[in-house]
């Protein structure tokens, strides 16, 4: 594990909240000029151009502040970064062309200036933070730029979070002292813990406690309450099933969200334009295979053209789904729902072929634009099922915080089809709340681009 100097890492000597907004300015009037040379010819910018830029690089920064965009680089994602980024600049970019409207100058100020000015500034502020972000990256897996800390606990979860560092190096966190804790503390160890603490020269204490060592954590403050270090909480979870957990203000106190939903605020409205853009494009472009399915199944066999159940959706709320029918009319007891195997005699020579392919599903993209399913997500189980496997699966019915879908992460794994043993099932859970703990717009695009080259034809489907 490698260990920290005593010296402050150069991101704290200087860090972005002081040297960044200049190189955002800087772009701003960089781009500024380079699309005034391309738009009229000359880099000689006339003074309004010159206010209109220093007006721009007075919202980028006072956006970038708000929206708190200068901080906590060395715990957040380059792709975080540049995304925050990205939405700093599109929301700039409509104040000045509100502003630009409102005052009516639109004849003194050229619209491509202002387009070009905003693309190309975007351009240099994303290029300068990939560029530091690896250059950081670098330097922190050579040892440099480390940020020391000391950390508390049983051995077991020490280890563990001692492997979460190694595996991200990227942050620049560092070991410089361990204190191994069962038990609750006597006063000697807490004066030895401050000792070691303020000899380590570390920067952080991290107290790695399961959760029934809560009180000791006042103990551990209050011991240290005469130095400059920050402490951290890192609690174990032991075998708590944690979906989307974070630290969240409610009500004026603050709370570990150990089982909630993702999808709030700009997640659900951006998963919610995704599911309206790509399930219209996607049920435009199968109106006419729906249309022939439709026809086939008529001539084919008696019944109706679709299958409709009842499915549990998000927050437990059911409604009905739609499948093209793939078997003949059969009736079974009240509350009974019978898996399609293999062989199965109720399933027609049509429908075996639209199950095999995934075209029964279909008219879900109908579902999808109602708004109750997503086209990613996981998939929905008869109700009997979820009657049956909430008691056989703990974490089974965290499925249900988010809108079912049309395919997954666990079916692009192969987890699709019967689930006749309690292991696929489990193997589907665990698919299906990794999916919803590491949702994103680039993950639901991956999945579905799987789904097209992959996961229509699938052995397991029959």
């Amino acid at each position: 594990m490698r260990q920290a100097g005593n010296r402050s890492p150069i991101t704290e000597r200087y860090p972005a909240q002081v040297f960044v907004p200049m190189i955002d300015s800087l772009a701003v009037f960089v781009g500024g000029y380079f699309a005034h040379y391309i738009r009229f010819g000359t880099f000689d910018v006339h003074e309004r151009f010159m206010t209109g830029m220093i007006l721009i690089s007075v919202f980028v920064v006072m956006a970038n502040f708000i929206d708190d965009a200068y901080v906590r680089w060395r715990t957040t994602r380059l792709s975080t970064i540049l995304f925050r980024l990205v939405g700093v600049w599109l929301i700039v970019t409509l104040i000045a062309t509100s502003i630009i409207y409102l005052a009516e100058a639109s004849v003194r100020y050229s619209r491509l200036w202002l387009g070009m000015t905003m693309a190309f500034s975007l351009v240099l502020a994303g290029g300068f933070r990939v560029a530091v972000m690896l250059a950081l990256k670098s330097a922190r897996a050579k040892g440099m730029n480390l940020r020391g800390v000391f950390l508390v606990g049983p051995g077991q979860n020490l280890l563990n979070v001692g492997n979460s560092m190694r595996n991200t190096p990227g942050e620049g966190f560092a070991i410089s002292g361990v204190q191994r804790l069962n038990d609750k503390p006597s006063q000697a160890f807490l004066d030895c813990l401050s000792r070691r603490v303020e000899a380590s020269g570390a920067r952080e204490v991290w107290l790695c406690l399961p959760l029934d060592m809560g009180s000791t954590v006042r103990q551990i403050v209050h011991a240290l309450r005469h130095q400059t270090v920050e402490v951290r909480f890192i609690p174990e979870f032991g075998e708590i099933q944690l979906l989307n957990h974070q630290i969240s203000e409610v009500a004026g106190r603050f709370a570990i969200d150990l089982s909630v939903t993702p999808m709030v605020e700009t997640a659900r409205f951006i998963k919610r334009a995704e599911d309206i853009f790509l399930g219209l494009l996607f049920f435009l472009l199968s109106l006419p295979v729906c249309l022939l399915i439709a026809l086939t199944l008529k001539i084919q066999s008696p019944g109706p053209v679709l299958f409709k159940q009842y499915r549990m959706g998000i927050n437990g709320k059911q409604f009905k789904v739609y499948k093209f029918r793939s078997m003949e009319v059969h009736e079974e007891g009240s509350g009974q729902v019978t898996q399609a195997r293999r062989g199965d005699p109720r399933v027609t020579k049509f429908g075996a072929f639209l199950r095999r392919t995934s075209l029964d599903e279909l008219p879900q993209f109908y579902n999808v634009l109602q708004g109750r399913m997503s086209i990613v997500g996981p998939r929905p189980h008869a109700l009997a099922h979820n009657e049956q496997y909430k008691e056989l699966v703990e974490s089974y019915m965290k499925r249900h915080k988010v809108k079912p879908g049309m395919t997954g992460w666990a079916q692009v794994n192969g987890f699709r089809g019967e689930t006749d043993t309690l292991e696929k099932m489990e193997r589907r859970v665990e698919h299906d709340l990794w999916y919803i703990n590491n949702w994103s717009l680039w993950l639901d695009l991956r999945i579905i681009f799987l789904t097209i080259f992959k996961g229509f034809i699938n052995k397991n489907a029959y």
